[in-house]
Order: C-alpha cells, then sequence, then structure tokens
C-alpha cells in the first residue's frame, strides 16, 4: 500500500510543471517549517505537490471552493480543484465567504466592465452593479509593476486612497492592505484603478479590516 501510494506522488510530482500553466485554484496564506513545493503567498494549480517536514504547517486558501486549510505535521499534499488531498498530515478546515467568480475573471473583462459601470455613475448604476465583492475590509491587491493605485468609493463622495507603488510589492504582484494598516469602508462600492486596469467592487457590509482569510479579500486586476 504504502509502495503505491509513493508512486502516484512521484507520478503526480511530474505533473507539477505542466499544472502551472493552468488557472490558479489556491493561494498560500502562511508556511510554518520546513515546507517544499510552495512557498508565502504562493499561486497553486491543481495536482501540485507540497511536503511538509516534522511540526511544519501550512494554510491554504482556495479560491473556488472559498475552502480554507491548515495542514500540520510530517506528510504529502496534493492540491485540488476545491480542496487537498493529503496523506498522513493533519488538516483542519473551515468555509470563509469568497467571490470565486471573480477569481476567474481576466483583466481585460473586469476593465471593460468597470469602464461601463464607471461611465454610468450619472445613472446611480454603478453602486448597484460591482464586479466582485470583498469579505475583508482590507483588501488583498493583485497588482504588477510600477504606478499609482487608487481607490475611489462611488456611491459615496471624499473617500479616495492614492498608493505610489514602486514595483516591489509582495511577491512583485501583491499589495495588501493590511500590511500598511489602510481599511475601506464595508458596504461601501469603489472603483480601483491602476495604469489602465480599473474595476469596480464592493466591500462586504460586515467586513472587518486587516489580515482576514486572503481568498475573501483578493482584488485581482492582473
Amino acid at each position: 500500500m504504502t509502495r503505491a501510494i509513493a508512486v502516484a506522488l512521484f507520478a503526480l510530482a511530474g505533473m507539477t510543471t505542466a499544472a502551472t500553466a493552468e488557472s490558479p485554484v489556491a493561494i498560500v496564506e502562511d508556511v510554518q517549517g520546513k515546507v517544499t513545493g510552495a512557498e508565502l503567498m504562493d499561486y497553486l494549480s491543481p495536482r501540485a505537490v507540497i511536503k511538509l517536514g516534522q511540526n511544519a504547517a501550512i494554510t491554504l486558501s482556495y479560491l473556488n471552493s472559498c475552502r480554507r486549510e491548515t495542514i500540520t505535521g510530517l506528510g504529502t499534499i496534493i492540491v485540488g480543484t476545491e480542496e487537498s488531498s493529503v496523506h498522513l498530515a493533519d488538516v483542519k478546515s473551515e468555509q470563509t465567504p469568497c467571490d470565486a467568480a471573480h477569481a476567474q475573471a481576466s483583466e481585460r473583462e473586469t476593465s471593460e466592465a468597470a469602464a461601463t459601470i464607471v461611465r454610468s455613475i450619472g445613472n446611480d448604476i454603478a453602486a448597484n452593479t460591482p464586479q466582485a465583492t470583498l469579505y475583508g475590509a482590507s483588501p488583498l491587491v493583485e497588482v504588477k509593476g510600477r504606478g499609482e493605485l487608487v481607490m475611489e468609493r462611488l456611491d459615496a463622495s471624499g473617500d479616495r486612497q492614492k498608493f505610489a507603488l514602486d514595483g516591489k510589492q509582495l511577491k512583485g504582484k501583491f499589495f495588501d492592505f493590511a500590511i500598511v494598516h489602510r481599511t475601506l469602508a464595508p458596504g461601501g462600492t469603489y472603483v480601483a484603478t491602476f495604469g489602465k486596469n480599473k474595476i469596480v467592487f464592493r466591500i462586504d457590509p460586515l467586513a472587518k479590516s486587516g489580515a482576514t482569510p486572503m481568498a475573501g479579500r483578493l482584488l485581482r486586476m492582473e
């Protein structure tokens, strides 16, 4: 039985490179101890293989199922589309609110739709037609390169935040409001702009500030 599992894991490991070309299904929220196959804030594709050393731990947030897993102890993890297959290690999971549809949207789709929504502000349509809902008041924004990131509220005046990004975001592509101790208003509707990229989104009325589960506060602009 043990040999069969080893053979299966070896075969899956050989498929990991091909899997990286697929759309990501999870993001790594936290890593503790010796972990191979994944690093903090990595996107993960299906069939990726992660190995945990003794007393190691990893937390994964699945983008499609909104499942959050904390996996601890010596063992092996195979990433699935909605949850992990875990051998030997212990798993604690929970369902967290997230917008699964937004996780799969492309930058072109969101920017074109955002332009249409913003043009409709005078008709009071924009505030009622967000492209995404965030369940954390401190967004984790996926945005690459240098430039000015602007967050402007559409359903109320006077709420506009600007950030000068130097291209050295976390992992080269993440700007985390929680790290800089900034928040957006729960219940508010905003347009995020970075260069030619735009997206209109809403903060859930019950959203909390700080480092809440990543899948629920991830705003993809790339």
